[in-house]
């Protein structure tokens, strides 16, 4: 049975953001995205490049890194190129590698700061780009759904990430013991 002891921090001094209970819709779809994101960088916090790029089993090529470099991409594709309409490459994945962000997240301590990085320029990107958006509205163009608003792909990000955090903490239990938030 897991303890507050055993968790990543206690109950009372976690560093993320609470979501407002009473707000407008915007302010709350940003506030559960924050949350997700903050919650990947709890998951990652204090480890070094060799478990951050720790797959988690033999068959997977899952790891920390990979996820951290993954969502750098997700928010490059969703913000950059669908919703402003910027023709940005990839940071780490091609069409002959679709996987590149996860294939090639190695134990190297300059690939983990890049990877942080490039999520780091991604997420402000994309929260100067809600903050200044006229509504949830504003529409976008995704070439496998066609337009998209913005309140969708707020949506939409929010379940990329919490699905990508329940593998983060897999992930981290794994390297550590570390559970919870």
């Amino acid at each position: 049975m897991q303890k507050f002891a055993d968790m990543f921090t206690e109950p009372n001094s976690d560093p993320r953001v609470d979501v407002p209970t009473r707000s407008d819709e915007r302010i709350m779809i940003a506030g559960f995205l924050r949350w997700q994101r903050e919650t990947l960088m709890l998951k990652c916090s204090g480890l070094d490049p060799e478990a951050m790029a720790r797959r988690s089993v033999e068959f997977s090529g899952l790891s920390l890194l990979g996820l951290v470099r993954h969502m750098a991409d997700v928010e490059r594709r969703w913000f950059r190129q669908r919703m402003a309409g910027q023709e940005t490459p990839a940071h780490f994945y091609t069409e002959e590698e679709p996987d590149g962000a996860f294939d090639h997240a190695a134990p190297d301590a300059d690939q983990v700061a890049e990877a942080w990085r490039a999520w780091q320029e991604e997420v402000e990107f994309a929260e100067r780009f809600v903050a200044e958006a006229a509504d949830l509205d504003v529409p976008g163009a995704d070439p496998w759904r066609g337009p998209v608003s913005l309140r969708w792909v707020l949506m939409h990000m929010v379940e990329e990430y919490a699905r990508h955090n329940g593998h983060a903490d897999l992930l981290r239990q794994g390297i550590d013991g570390a559970v919870g938030q």
